[in-house]
């Protein structure tokens, strides 16, 4: 396969052993952004890179990785999707970036996000849409739609998201790849843009469930600095990756919430419960119609947390924000803070439901979308992020850990993805029943054609 294909395990495979160079990995990926950035629009900034790592032992050395453009990189444009940023150059770079730097990583650019994260859709009036490498006439998903892209189509192996209602997972499901969001206060949010304090996570996708927990390794480390960076100890990712499911409690959420979904992707999610049973997992059906009070409270806390942030910038020039990020800002600025408290009330009790339940089981298996990828023509971005977020939202709520992976495609040959969660802290779990689901189907071996 084409080197820009590869794993990001197959490529430090390579590096080890003197058949790939650093620099031969960075001119392939830089060839697939100058081949498809122009028509896909993953990058806004593509970064010449400096391919001579002073850490040259690091896990990571060689590995080129595509940013959002939330994360401040120390000479590099950080624009956060918004007008407000688009000279911003910080001076410093974000914990995370420092992590992945000092693990020999290659930072190839920053790629193109739903402004100042507060969408779905990754459709930018600023810097251009960013499209979905299997149909370009629908979304990427986002607000890491850039990023999902990127790593989709070989123009980095490996990338940063962030995800406050499902901004990781959601982009990996519509396009085919790994997408995880760690347990919130897992992995540091210092010199990351804030959405909301209280639900922003930052996390890698990948091409493989491997990949993903080599990145997380690198950068779930502590950070006595960030307020919400939680002083746990290192999880060990990859020891336990081929441990399997058997005997494992998986929940299989069913109910009118979840059943409200594209039949195809019902199908798949079918399938991929057969395939856990064939792997010695248990299977239960459980009911959690309360994920839709999760799902609202989010999004109440998510446009509320955003006017926070953003009130100075609305209330002098409200003009320069996209007419869908205005609208959710705007309503995020109107909530009284009796709404505000009820929703922080429902995020407890929901956290100790949660908590309740994962004395009973494992992992809970459920879509990552209810949808495959929608198209750009005649959709609403406020509405469409509703609809996306429907099974993503609750676990930011929460804080717990959930993963995407691949389950399958449509019969118009559109990704479908499926989300793994389990309880605070317990990433290794996800990883390891996500690998095993993975080497068992071949959903994550396909790549679009452009």
């Amino acid at each position: 396969m084409d080197k820009v294909f590869l794993t990001l395990d197959d490529a430090l495979t390579g590096l080890a052993s003197g058949n790939l160079t650093p620099s031969a990995l960075a001119e392939s990926c830089l060839r697939q952004i100058e081949r498809l950035n122009p028509k896909l629009n993953a990058f806004i900034t593509v970064q010449p890179p400096e391919v001579e790592s002073q850490y040259s032992d690091g896990p990571l050395f060689g590995i080129p990785l595509a940013i959002k453009d939330l994360y401040e990189t120390a000479g590099i444009r950080t624009t956060a999707g918004s007008k407000f940023f688009k000279d911003y150059v910080p001076s410093q770079d974000a914990f995370v970036i420092e992590k992945l730097k000092q693990a020999g990583a290659i930072i190839l650019g920053k790629t193109n996000t739903h402004e100042i994260a507060l969408g779905v859709t990754n459709n930018n009036p600023h810097y251009g849409a960013c499209l979905n490498p299997w149909d370009t006439t629908r979304t990427p998903g986002g607000s890491s739609g850039g990023s999902a892209v990127a790593v989709a189509t070989g123009m980095a192996l490996g990338a940063m998201g962030t995800d406050t209602g499902g901004s990781i997972r959601i982009p990996a499901s519509l396009c085919g790849i790994v997408g995880l969001k760690p347990t919130y206060g897992r992995v540091s949010l210092r010199g990351v843009f804030p959405l909301s304090w209280n639900l922003d996570h930052a996390g890698p996708l990948a091409r493989t469930v491997k990949d993903a927990a080599i990145i997380l390794q690198v950068i779930a480390k502590y950070d006595p600095q960030d307020p919400a960076c939680m002083n746990m100890l290192p999880g060990d990712y990859l020891g336990h990756m081929l441990d399997g499911v058997k005997g494992r409690k998986i929940a299989f959420v069913v109910g009118e919430y979840v059943k409200d979904c594209d039949p195809e992707v019902f199908q798949a999610l079918q399938e991929a419960r057969r395939v856990f049973k064939e792997l010695g997992a248990t299977i239960h059906e459980v009911d959690m119609q309360f994920l839709r009070e999760a799902a609202l409270a989010n999004g109440l806390m998510t446009t509320a947390d955003g006017a926070a942030y953003h009130r100075e910038r609305l209330a002098e020039h409200p003009d320069w924000f996209g007419a869908d990020v205005r609208q959710r800002l705007e309503l995020g600025a109107a909530y009284t803070s009796s709404e505000y408290s009820l929703a922080r009330r429902k995020q407890a009790e929901i956290q100790r439901r949660c908590a309740v339940l994962f004395e009973s089981y494992n992992l809970l298996l459920l879509p990552t979308t209810p949808i495959p990828a929608p198209t750009f023509e005649g959709r609403d971005a406020v509405e469409e992020a509703k609809r996306l977020t429907r099974f993503t939202a609750p676990f930011n709520l929460t804080g717990l850990p959930a993963i995407s992976l691949p389950c399958g495609f449509t019969k118009q040959g559109l990704p479908i993805g499926m989300q793994l969660v389990t309880k605070h802290w317990a990433e290794a779990r996800i990883l390891m029943a996500a690998h095993a689901y993975e080497q068992a189907t071949e959903w994550h071996k396909r790549v679009p054609e452009l």
